[in-house]
């Protein structure tokens, strides 16, 4: 049970690497089965948290909530509770973080969340609820029950004016009460890198654990790096682009690259890594073995 482990941010800050898992809400009960196989397949691992995402634009909120929930109470990993903004009031936020706080979750992931139009669209406040995230961060401090993590952007949010900008707010919402950062997929450690120099320039230690999706289908993910604001850097795409109808040469070298992001990560000081799994956990089990082969995790 999470009362039961280590503090997460103990854990992010102690000097051996943490490792966890994202998973998706599935949206019926074949792919919430594929799920919960998923689960089974990674507990071995010991991760030191798994989170499980809003969907789009907040739908599944109630999926996301039991499923994290039934981590909590019938497995022995910490499940990390997502939050959004989207479409919702603050009474019915604070039902939410009452809800995972009843079912032994201490951990949640603070977000702003994509508009329901999608990450591109303009973000439409609830009249009778939140607009930034750091104003999540501050519910969630002052109810006193839960460690908190926000987003982190080593290639800046969409919406920022700048990288340091987009730094400075970073910085806020750990001023508000945010213990720990998870940043959106990328593909270059410099640009993990810069983000923490730069959080580091204004004064916070914040530890911003690095987000990892390796390439296993081309189209997927390049998809997902535009909607979040990452590019597909040219040395990436000087890889793949000539094998990108090859899915099996696709997945081969998307999980070599992955794997050497991971190594300049770990010894860049990198305080874990965070492996969006998308829900399949075989990829995410090769990539760890590598990396606890060579004695990284």
């Amino acid at each position: 049970m999470p009362s039961e482990h280590q503090s997460l941010v103990a854990a992010l800050r102690a000097p051996s690497p943490c490792c966890s898992f994202e998973f998706f809400p599935p949206k019926d009960d074949d792919g919430e089965a594929v799920l919960w196989q998923t689960i089974a397949d990674l507990e071995p691992l010991d991760p030191t948290f798994v989170s499980v995402t809003y969907g789009a634009g907040g739908t599944s909120q109630e999926r996301t909530v039991r499923i994290t929930a039934r981590i909590a109470e019938q497995t022995a990993m910490r499940p990390v509770g997502h939050l959004t903004l989207v479409g919702q009031t603050r009474g019915e936020i604070e039902s939410v973080l009452k809800q995972y706080a009843a079912s032994g979750v201490d951990n949640v992931l603070a977000l702003r969340g994509d508009p329901k139009g999608g990450p591109r669209a303009p973000w439409e406040p609830h009249p009778d609820g939140m607009t930034y995230a750091v104003d999540l961060v501050e519910l969630a401090s002052q109810m006193g029950l839960f460690e908190i993590g926000v987003a982190a952007f080593p290639e800046g949010h969409p919406d920022a004016e700048s990288l340091d900008r987009d730094a400075e707010v970073l910085v806020e919402k750990a001023r508000a009460g945010a213990q720990y950062a998870i940043t959106q997929l990328f593909f270059r450690a410099s640009d993990y890198f810069g983000l923490v120099d730069r959080v580091r320039a204004l004064g916070s230690d914040l530890p911003i654990v690095p987000g990892i999706m390796p390439i296993l289908n081309f189209a997927q993910v390049a998809r997902m790096a535009e909607l979040s604001g990452a590019q597909m850097p040219a040395e990436v795409l000087a890889h793949i682009d000539p094998i990108r109808d090859d899915k099996v040469a696709v997945r081969a070298k998307g999980i070599e690259l992955a794997t050497q992001l991971c190594r300049d990560l770990l010894a860049g000081g990198a305080p874990g890594l965070h492996f969006i799994t998308l829900n399949r956990s075989k990829a995410t089990r090769e990539i760890f073995e590598r990396l606890r082969s060579e004695g990284l995790v």
